[in-house]
């Protein structure tokens, strides 16, 4: 069977599951024993939350959910590096670029209280929010996605969906804008020209067009400030190559493109507005290995 996106028919969010065996008949997690579905050419299509990891944290509406690699699966303690090119870790990449829903699922353990008394929960669709790279609590490199549960689903027991981040608003699934009086302002300095490319997208009558970009990111766990010292006024094509580690910024404030390491262009600057240097150095600690 095609990997599938979304819902299986039959399914709904808070079903419980006796063991992966069932999980994987009802076409919800299909692996036995891999805790991410998915590959880079396809992206992931679900994942288990089990207590594998000690850098994950569940917070109901959404997760810190470590990827996969480096882990003794005797003590579940980190005894090497994770790579976002691990198969698992590069499915949940693409998953974040292209838009696609994860289905999440909760087995047994102790660190959540969103965790079922046995078995296994399905707790709906999420969504790959933002990807980075860490030193973990073990002392060993991991790569961490942040999933947010996509509105509009049936509430999941045994517990409720808490500690709402309030510092997203969702438009789609793939697509989170932040708009604040802040970002208008900054977007209004430059006239809605991209700091890169200079370029203003047309609307309607004359109306233009650009997103404010935090370069350090809102929400937990980065706790970005939304302030002009930590925003761009980009076009959307570079607001999203910078949000998806496809664009990082050096010290000398030079956009550059992470594949090739190559410069794009000198970021554009008006009167009385910088970008922190910490911003900055932040941002490019997600992907790059300080």
């Amino acid at each position: 069977m095609a990997r599938f996106f979304g819902t299986p028919d039959g399914v709904h969010a808070g079903q419980f599951f006796i063991d992966r065996r069932e999980l994987h008949d009802a076409f919800v997690h299909r692996p036995l024993q891999a805790g991410i579905s998915g590959t880079a050419a396809e992206g992931a299509d679900s994942i288990v939350v089990s207590g594998g990891y000690v850098d994950d944290q569940d917070h109901g509406a959404y997760l810190i959910y470590t990827g996969h690699g480096g882990n003794d699966p005797n003590t579940r303690r980190q005894i090497a590096d994770q790579t976002p090119d691990a198969s698992g870790n590069a499915g949940l990449i693409t998953s974040r670029v292209r838009g696609l829903p994860v289905r999440v699922i909760r087995g047994r353990h102790t660190g959540s209280p969103f965790a079922p008394p046995n078995g296994y929960i399905y707790s709906g669709l999420y969504s790959v929010t933002s990807w980075w790279t860490k030193k973990g609590i073990d002392g060993f490199q991991v790569v961490q996605f942040r999933l947010d549960a996509i509105e509009e689903q049936t509430a999941v027991e045994p517990a409720p969906r808490v500690e709402l981040d309030p510092s997203f608003r969702n438009v789609t699934v793939s697509r989170r804008i932040r708009d604040t009086a802040m970002s208008r302002a900054i977007k209004e300095l430059y006239g809605y020209s991209c700091q890169v490319c200079g370029t203003q997208v047309g609307a309607f009558e004359g109306r233009v067009y650009a997103e404010g970009a935090h370069v350090r990111p809102l929400g937990r766990p980065h706790l970005g400030r939304d302030d002009r010292n930590n925003l761009l006024c980009l076009c959307p094509n570079h607001h999203t190559q910078l949000d998806i580690g496809g664009m990082y910024i050096s010290n000398d404030m030079v956009a550059i493109d992470a594949n090739t390491n190559d410069p794009i262009e000198q970021l554009r600057w008006r009167r009385d507005h910088r970008v922190d240097s910490a911003n900055v150095e932040y941002h490019r600690s997600l992907w790059r290995v300080r």
